[in-house]
């Protein structure tokens, strides 16, 4: 048995179809709808952006509809194909009638034709051919003169035939356009992936290791990409989103950063940015050197380099580590990286440390929120006159954020302030923590001494975190209540009994331990009371810890002063916050050496100048079809008389003012012969 073919009737209805208006503009309006989408929805972000932003549902239907990447997804370039397909038949279909009309005078008009034109008229004159051929031609028309076997002669004359090409520049430009859609839509890239020969990266692998089928070469037709540099460093590939992984695409040259250039303005957001870049052909060797800012891309063998970001490029970094379980001791000089990890081995336990970005410059609030019921700390804080809602902080300089993982791959993440911050008329150093990236930062702060040092807290800290001093502090602080008549000799042994476990129960949890004591052995109406109690016998024991803890370290007694002693009560709540700290060491950021990256987009679009092209014919082609207007004359000289008559392809008030102005000028030449 033969295979059925198709007929020739359904050739035909195809072809039909295809060439039609109405097909091209239901395509036209698919189009313009998924252009809206693509201009609303931001493209090509990564997948994990876009199911937090829509959750799993809609993210899963909208990446089965190649919402992500409307411009590049499959359905788009195939109605562009298809799109091509209809408007080239079109012009196929429909070319060849258009030249005809284009080249035709219409000389073979009837009388009944002229006479049932709209703008005819008999004039009652006669006119010398040659005359009359002159006329015509004085108004801009081409004229063809046709014998007639009655004896008469008609002049078929027409301007304005270009208007007919304004189809052919609108219908060619569409077709140009949708070309240039297709280069740039990259559709051996798309085929690739279909075969399966293309496949996206999903692992975070080193760019070397990344497998040959996830890489495309230097001369794939069209890309996007970016990829970010660091000062001294260089880089031959860019990083492409594709679906829920990526691609490396190699590049023709190799981009190396020398210098990155960042002003800020005063608030610290930055008001410009560039980079001077050396750029090295692969195959010659050459190099010349570029500056590139925002908006002036870079042009490199059909490669537009762009300004996008800019950011750390892992920056050699000094710290301070102060061992939280041994506060007393000095702390400990620490040097790293930044965007790198390293070891860390703390009281004999195993620990990674993983270093985020560097930011020099910061915009922050660093204000804790505010609440209705009143902890023992916000208690402490009434107590010493200090409001929890801060003001909004500019410029509070550098800072370095970081992991802390634990050997069960359990992590926290930091945020440690370098410069000193200033509230209230008070110098403290900042550091945030938070157990979860979905999490706000909780922020620590620790109050600053004379010197604008942690150490004068942690030598308070350290006092507090050993039992052995708690007897001489309890017995300083008796004394003094008894010297001050606060207590009787009776309430003597009670009320050193009290210090000492006030002492110890804070120093094991802060606030919170003796918050949960209250709650879990005091009436709730005698709970204020007694919180009223700690409070005191905190504010008037912190003032010996110190004192011990001075002593101790060799160091001059503190001075008994407002100042000193806000700096105390301030202590006693950053020893409590370093519960929920939870780390068995404190970093301090001592020094930096900044070393920035730029961000990079690249791109290679050969198709763009194409859709330029396209946008001229299409220019071209509204011209020629709203501001030219055809207009044809036919004039019949007869024996007895001569017939006028005009047309236009647009029936307009200007088309009865020419009529009018010609049956005027041809009585008023005839008048004159």
């Amino acid at each position: 048995m033969k295979p059925n073919k198709p007929s020739a009737s359904n050739l035909h209805h195809a072809y039909e179809l295809f060439s039609s208006m109405r097909f091209a503009i239901g395509l036209l309006t698919i189009l313009a709808i998924a252009s809206i989408i693509g201009t609303v929805l931001k493209q090509n972000e990564p997948y994990p952006n876009y199911a937090f932003e829509f959750g799993q549902f809609w993210f899963v239907a909208f990446e089965k509809l190649g919402l992500y990447d409307v411009y590049h997804s499959s359905w788009f370039l195939l109605i562009l194909a298809f799109l091509v397909l209809s408007t080239t038949l079109c012009i196929i279909r429909n070319g060849p009638t258009f030249l005809r009309e284009m080249k035709s005078f219409r000389e073979r008009a009837t009388d009944n034709s002229l006479r049932a034109m709209r703008h005819s008229q008999q004039l009652d004159l006669t006119l010398d051919e040659a005359r009359a051929m002159r006329l015509l031609q004085g108004h801009g028309l081409r004229v063809k003169r046709v014998p007639r076997d009655d004896g008469s002669v008609l002049l078929a004359a027409k301007k304005g035939s270009a208007n007919k090409l304004g189809y052919f520049f609108a219908h060619i430009a569409m077709v140009v356009i949708c070309i240039g859609g297709l280069m740039d839509g990259n559709l051996p890239l798309k085929l690739g992936e279909l075969t399966g020969s293309i496949k996206p990266e999903t692992r975070e692998l080193p760019q070397a290791q990344i497998p040959e089928q996830s890489r495309l070469g230097a001369g794939n037709l069209s890309f996007r990409g970016s990829v970010t540099v660091p000062e001294g460093k260089s880089a031959d590939v860019i990083f492409m989103n594709s679906g829920n992984g990526y691609l490396v695409q190699e590049l023709p040259f190799i981009v190396t950063l020398k210098k990155f250039h960042v002003d800020y303005y005063s608030n610290g957001m930055p008001k410009l940015f560039a980079s001077d870049l050396i750029i090295t052909d692969k195959d010659s060797g050459k190099t010349s050197e570029h500056t590139i800012k925002v908006n002036h891309p870079l042009v490199v063998d059909g490669v537009a380099i762009y300004q996008a970001s800019f950011g750390d490029g892992g920056s050699p970094l000094q710290l301070k580590a102060w061992n939280l379980q041994t506060p007393q001791a000095a702390p400990t000089d620490i040097k790293g990286n930044s965007l790198g990890a390293q070891p860390l081995k703390v009281n004999g336990r195993d620990y990674k440390l993983e270093f985020g970005e560097l930011r020099v410059f910061n915009v922050e609030n660093t204000g804790a929120p505010g609440s209705d019921d009143k902890s023992l700390e916000q208690r402490l804080n009434d107590a010493r006159s200090v409001r929890q809602d801060t003001k909004a902080l500019k410029n509070i300089g550098p800072s370095i954020s970081f992991k802390l993982r634990d050997q069960h791959g359990q992590a926290r993440e930091y945020q440690h302030y370098m410069a000193p911050m200033q509230q209230d008329g008070e110098w403290y150093q900042v550091a945030g923590v938070r157990s979860d990236v979905a999490q706000p930062f909780q922020y620590l702060r620790i109050p600053l001494d004379k010197d604008m040092s942690i150490a004068s807290f942690m030598r308070l800290y350290a006092a507090l975190k050993n039992p052995a001093l708690y007897d001489e502090i309890r017995e300083r602080t008796t004394a003094k209540a008894m010297q001050g008549q606060a207590i009787s000799p009776a309430m003597q042994q009670q009320f050193s009994d009290s210090v000492r476990w006030v002492l110890s129960r804070f120093a094991q949890g802060g606030f919170g331990a003796l918050e949960q004591f209250l709650d879990d052995k005091v009436p709730a109406d005698k709970r204020q009371a007694i919180a009223q109690t700690y409070i005191k016998i905190l504010q008037g024991a912190v003032v010996d810890v110190m004192d011990v803890a001075q002593a101790k370290a060799g160091q001059a007694p503190w001075p008994q002063d407002a100042k000193h002693y806000r700096f105390l009560l301030d202590s006693l709540v950053s020893v409590s916050a370093l519960q929920d700290y939870a780390a068995p060491v404190y970093l301090e950021m001592s020094g930096f050496e900044q070393v920035q990256s730029s961000g990079l987009q690249m791109t290679r679009s050969p198709g763009k100048n194409v859709v330029y092209l396209g946008s001229l014919l299409l220019v071209i082609g509204i011209i020629l079809m709203f501001y030219v207007r055809e207009v044809r004359v036919w004039l019949l000289l007869q024996r007895d008389g001569t017939r006028l008559a005009m047309t236009s392809n647009r029936h307009n008030r200007d088309l009865d003012q020419d009529f009018e102005r010609m049956v005027d000028y041809l009585n008023k030449q005839a008048g004159e012969a």
